[in-house]
């Protein structure tokens, strides 16, 4: 498994409001899909600030970036939704907001209606194949009594242009605490500094126009946009 490949040699810390620590991981692949030639040890730049960036500068000290989660986040809270053939189970807390399940499905996901998810909206085979697009761990499922959540892909760390790190293949983040129902082996950390549920994603960016190549910090959270609801 990509997990237990992963685990005895990659690791990410994130240092006290500071900038994540990559141990051990020499797949790092850039926004334009390029690869990052990696050293054993890397410090990526989690306050958004960065001119250097995915690297650290240092700039999170100039500006007093803070690493906690705020009190106001969205409740850490795993719902389960049960369907005919498919249980859907979601945790709007880690989410990030990608929109990968309303885009794709929104007979499903549906925006602005209660319950927001139909289990028995599409085919099984068809959502299954969203929630596999899901890159933060928010969305998992459960067939026949047995809970779907972790995937099989290589270790690495993508730089989403304007967005998250997406961590996949089981890389091992160390102090963190995870929401309830998370996968440990598909995750989205924050990227651009204003995250309240860091150090993972919620989907920030999006309200502060975070832009991979910007020099400054996220400077507010503002209010969610209409993505802000989906996965």
């Amino acid at each position: 498994m990509a997990n237990e490949r992963a685990s005895a040699t990659a690791t990410i810390e994130c240092a006290e409001n500071g900038p994540y620590i990559v141990r051990g991981l020499k797949n790092v692949i850039g926004a334009g899909g390029e690869i990052i030639e990696g050293k054993d040890v890397m410090a990526l730049c989690r306050c958004g600030g960065s001119k250097n960036k995915p690297f650290c500068d240092g700039t999170h000290a100039k500006i007093g970036f803070g690493g906690e989660k705020s009190a106001d986040r969205v409740p850490d809270r795993r719902d389960a939704y049960v369907g005919g053939g498919i249980t859907i189970h979601d945790n709007r807390g880690l989410c990030s907001h990608a929109g990968a399940c309303t885009d794709r499905l929104g007979a499903v996901w549906r925006l602005g209606k209660e319950p927001w998810i139909d289990p028995d909206g599409a085919d099984v085979q068809a959502i299954i194949a969203t929630i596999a697009m899901c890159p933060s761990g928010a969305l998992g499922y459960t067939i026949d009594g047995e809970e779907h959540r972790d995937r099989d892909p290589e270790p690495a760390i993508r730089v989403i242009k304007g967005g998250p790190y997406q961590v996949t293949g089981g890389v091992e983040l160390m102090t963190a605490d995870w929401g309830e129902g998370a996968a440990k082996e598909h995750f989205a950390l924050c990227r651009c500094g204003g995250s309240k549920n860091k150090p993972f994603c919620d989907g920030t960016h999006w309200n502060v126009d975070f832009d991979s190549a910007e020099a400054g910090p996220a400077a507010s959270h503002g209010e969610r946009s209409a993505r802000g609801a989906s996965g």
